[in-house]
C-alpha cells in the first residue's frame, strides 16, 4: 500500500471516529445533560495532557528525523569513500587499477542491486557485501608501491578503505527501527487519551466543534504517520536511499 494512501486513510479514520462517537453520544444524551457544567478541573487536566503529549510527539519527531539524517550521512560517506578509491587508484599500474575499480564497482553494484533489498526486508546487511568489501581492502593493502609517487597515494587509499568500512558498519547499525516498541505504545496510548479528553469536555454537535475535533485528530494522525515514516529510514524515510551510489557510479543505473 502506498505511503500517501496510509496517511490519508489514517487521517480520515481518525476524523470519522471522532465525529461518529460525538453524534452517537449526542443522540443518547439525557434531556438534562448540560455541556456548560463541565468542571474546571477537567479543562485543566485536558490542557496539561495536551501539553505533555505535544512534548512527547516533538521529541519523537526530533529523534526519528535525526536518525534519518544520520542514515543519509552514512550512505553518502560510504559512496564518497568508494568513489575516492576508484579515482585515487589511477596512479597505480593499469592491471592493479582496473582490478581495484572492478572490485569497487562489484561492491557498489551489490549494495544497490541486492543488499538494499535485504536491508529493507530483513534489517541486516549481507555476508556477500562483507566479502566484496574485504576484497577491495585486500586489493589496496596487498599492493606494494613501486615508486615514491605510488607510495604517496598508498596511505590515503587505506584511509578511504577504512572510511568505507566504518560507514558500512554505521549503515548496518541503522537498518532497524529507531523507536522501540514501548515508545510506540506510549505514542498511541497518548493519542487515544488526548483525543478522548475532547469528550470529557462534553463536545457538542455544532459544525464548528465537529470541524475542530476532526482537524485536531487528523493532526495527531499526521504526526504519528510522520514518525512511522521516518522510523526505518532505509526502508521508508528516504525518497532515493541509494542516490549517492547512483550519482557517483552512474554506470550502475544501466
Amino acid at each position: 500500500m502506498p505511503e500517501w494512501l496510509v496517511l490519508v486513510l489514517a487521517m480520515v479514520a481518525a476524523c470519522a471516529v471522532v465525529v461518529v462517537i460525538t453524534l452517537v453520544r449526542h443522540r443518547t444524551a439525557s434531556a438534562n445533560d448540560d455541556p456548560s457544567e463541565t468542571p474546571d478541573v477537567i479543562e485543566y487536566m485536558t490542557m496539561w495532557i495536551g501539553v505533555v503529549y505535544a512534548i512527547v510527539l516533538g521529541l519523537a519527531i526530533a529523534g526519528v528525523w535525526e536518525a534519518r539524517v544520520a542514515a543519509q550521512d552514512h550512505v553518502q560517506a560510504e559512496a564518497q569513500a568508494l568513489h575516492e578509491i576508484s579515482e585515487r587508484v589511477r596512479v597505480y599500474p593499469p592491471a592493479v587499477r582496473d582490478r581495484v575499480r572492478a572490485d569497487v564497482d562489484a561492491y557498489a553494484g551489490h549494495v544497490v542491486g541486492t543488499e538494499w533489498k535485504t536491508m529493507t526486508e530483513h534489517g541486516r546487511v549481507t555476508e556477500e557485501g562483507d566479502r566484496l568489501l574485504r576484497r577491495v581492502r585486500a586489493d589496496v593493502t596487498d599492493y606494494q608501491p613501486a615508486s615514491d609517487f605510488e607510495a604517496q597515494a598508498y596511505q590515503p587509499l587505506l584511509d578511504q578503505v577504512t572510511a568505507a568500512d566504518q560507514a558500512r558498519a554505521a549503515r548496518a547499525d541503522s537498518t532497524g527501527p529507531t523507536m522501540p516498541g514501548v515508545v510506540w505504545f506510549g505514542l498511541i496510548t497518548g493519542a487515544v487519551v488526548t483525543i478522548g479528553m475532547v469528550f470529557a469536555l462534553q463536545i457538542r454537535r455544532t459544525t464548528r466543534e465537529l470541524v475542530l475535533a476532526g482537524l485536531f485528530s487528523a493532526l495527531i494522525a499526521f504526526l504519528l504517520f510522520l514518525i512511522w515514516d521516518f522510523d526505518v529510514p532505509y526502508a521508508r524515510g528516504m525518497s532515493e536511499p541509494t542516490g549517492p551510489f547512483l550519482d557517483l557510479f552512474p554506470h550502475l543505473k544501466s
